[in-house]
């Protein structure tokens, strides 16, 4: 957990009790982590919590608004239930990791590729249930971002040119992949593949074992199935070659 999450946690029990928030509720300068010109960062509970002996690394963006209101309306009803402040951050993650569509496309997309059974699983579903200890899940930058207002999608402004978002990014996701560097790395969309690329060029990665190529799971990505469909066979290789130090010591 970080340093600022007791302090948020605090402003987290002053919200409304809530099934679902309004952009009203939770987009208050309570929560607001910082604001440079366009882009607005907010807080959110579910990117506390860290599983650093998982297997599988599936890493995003950024939280959207969907994913924080999913975040902060799980720990509000924590705080209300008396759950212990170590549990809070992995509940948070369980309700609101890619949530929704997202989690589906994902999963579809993993069966495919025929992730389950690199891992001994039925189906990737289990890796967001009873199998969960094999994954972590994370958004680069690790609080919900928006650009006048709207979730930021990677693109404007771009990332790796954004001073601000970087210092984000430096700060909370590059010490991640530092504890789960052998870990098998799905990149969601191109902005995320972009930070990876530049981190295999500088060798602090290796590319086998990033799925680059894997598309964002967003519907509102159109090319999302023709650009599967192009990388797909290089993947399927991939995950299948891919050992990590132990099994090939082992």
């Amino acid at each position: 957990m970080s340093s600022i999450f007791n302090k948020y946690l605090e402003i987290i029990k002053t919200l409304p009790i809530k099934k679902s928030y309004t952009k009203e509720d939770i987009l208050i300068p309570e929560l607001l982590i910082e604001e440079v010109k366009d882009v607005s960062l907010y807080y959110c509970t579910h990117n506390e919590y860290m599983n650093s002996n998982a297997k599988i690394f599936i890493v995003g963006i950024t939280p959207g608004f969907n994913q924080m209101n999913k975040s902060l309306v799980a720990a509000r009803k924590c705080t209300e239930e008396g759950v212990s402040k170590e549990e809070i951050p992995y509940i948070c993650k369980k309700e609101a990791r890619f949530e929704g569509s997202l989690r589906k496309n994902i999963i579809s997309m993993l069966n495919e590729l025929e992730l389950q059974k690199k891992y001994g699983l039925n189906d990737s579903s289990q890796l967001f249930g009873d199998h969960d200890y094999l994954l972590h899940t994370t958004s680069m930058i690790p609080y919900a971002t928006f650009v006048k207002g709207k979730n930021y999608t990677g693109h404007q402004p771009p990332l790796l040119k954004n001073e601000l978002l970087m210092k984000y990014i430096e700060a909370y996701f590059y010490p991640q992949l530092e504890i789960l560097k052998d870990a098998l790395i799905i990149p969601l969309g191109k902005s995320v593949e972009e930070v990876l690329v530049k981190l295999i060029e500088a060798g602090k990665l290796k590319e086998e074992q990033c799925l680059l190529g894997f598309p964002h799971p967003s519907g509102a990505n159109a090319h999302r199935h023709e650009q599967f469909a192009t990388h797909k066979e290089t993947m399927m290789k991939k995950i299948k070659n891919y050992k990590m130090p132990q099994e090939i010591q082992g």
